[in-house]
């Protein structure tokens, strides 16, 4: 990286429309001194009003070597007459990245994306919104999508074979799930996991659908059909809303825990037998942007999520009719 390009300051935002955007767009490179772009790939962002701070910071928060144009569409369905669309060079790592904002109601975005999009890459859809997806426009972007970001539980999203579909809380658990695995690498622990019958999961905050699909997971490794052996807790930790917080495996004179400290840090204990180990071990809270680069980067064995999915989304039918 030179100089020069660690010295990036945004370009923009320009007022523009479907048809005059690639020119708008190639107006702010020619205020650069940069001669290389980063055709990397598109990412839509559906959104709303109320989250489009958010998602604009998440999405600056991404390293550029994942989409090089970022469409933010921010839905507003009592927006009538004119679409407004803006344009501007966003510096990220060193590099400039395009990014597109629409404001608009969902039937006008229908035929504004899609000539938008840089052609022949790959194209990444984040539903980032509170709201299922109603009507034609996420249907016809899965179309042409690789993989489909959303809170799948939530939205009742489930897994299709025309695209990845990426859970961000799926995701964003996934050194949880690494570390829970790292108390049964020794073999008398490993020897023990049969005795295993209960599964307690804490996490942050009102929302338990990232502890579900972990909660899944684990049940899918275990083979348990379901997660009627499974406890939600509400926790309390140094975490961001909606992360996990604590996991306890028990059974018959067997025990396994790990339970936040911090931010950073998780504290493991393991008991069985004559067996008494603590450990500390880095287990780090990812952020939104954080998390959105993973799923982008690294896409999950969709064999593991699907089975996880079907499992948790099972579980939470069965809890609505006793919170009814």
């Amino acid at each position: 990286m030179t100089a020069a390009t660690s010295r990036l300051k945004p370009l923009g935002p320009l007022p523009t429309n479907v048809r005059g955007a690639q020119r708008t767009l190639d107006e702010l490179w020619a205020q650069t001194d940069i001669e290389t772009r980063a055709y990397t790939g598109n990412i839509i962002a559906l959104t709303e009003p109320h989250y489009q701070g958010r998602i604009q910071e998440a999405l600056t928060g991404l390293e550029g070597r994942y989409a090089g144009r970022q469409i933010i569409a921010v839905m507003q369905p009592s927006a009538s007459g004119r679409m407004s669309i803006d344009a501007e060079l966003v510096p990220q790592q060193g590099l400039y990245i395009e990014r597109l904002t629409l404001l608009a109601n969902p039937g006008q975005l229908r035929g504004a994306i899609l000539p938008l999009l840089r052609p022949a890459t790959v194209n990444h859809v984040w539903w980032a919104s509170d709201d299922p997806p109603g009507g034609p426009l996420l249907r016809e972007l899965t179309e042409i999508a690789d993989q489909v970001i959303a809170d799948s539980l939530r939205l009742d999203i489930p897994p299709a074979r025309q695209y990845a579909l990426a859970d961000l809380g799926w995701s964003r658990s996934a050194a949880w799930r690494e570390a829970l695995a790292q108390l049964f690498d020794s073999k008398d622990a490993a020897s023990v996991l049969g005795q295993v019958t209960r599964l307690k999961v804490w996490s942050g905050g009102k929302n338990d659908r990232a502890a579900r699909l972990y909660a899944a997971w684990v049940a899918c490794t275990l083979g348990w059909k379901d997660l009627s052996a499974v406890t939600f807790v509400r926790g309390d930790c140094e975490r961001q809303h909606g992360d996990l917080c604590g996991v306890e495996l028990s059974g018959p004179g067997v025990r396994f825990t790990l339970k936040a400290t911090g931010k950073e840090g998780v504290r493991s204990t393991v008991k069985f037998g004559t067996a008494n180990r603590q450990t500390s071990m880095m287990v780090p809270s990812m952020t939104l942007a954080e998390g959105l680069g993973r799923v982008m980067a690294r896409p999950e064995r969709g064999s593991v999520f699907e089975a996880a999915w079907t499992l948790a989304r099972a579980s939470l039918a069965e809890a609505a009719p006793e919170s009814q």
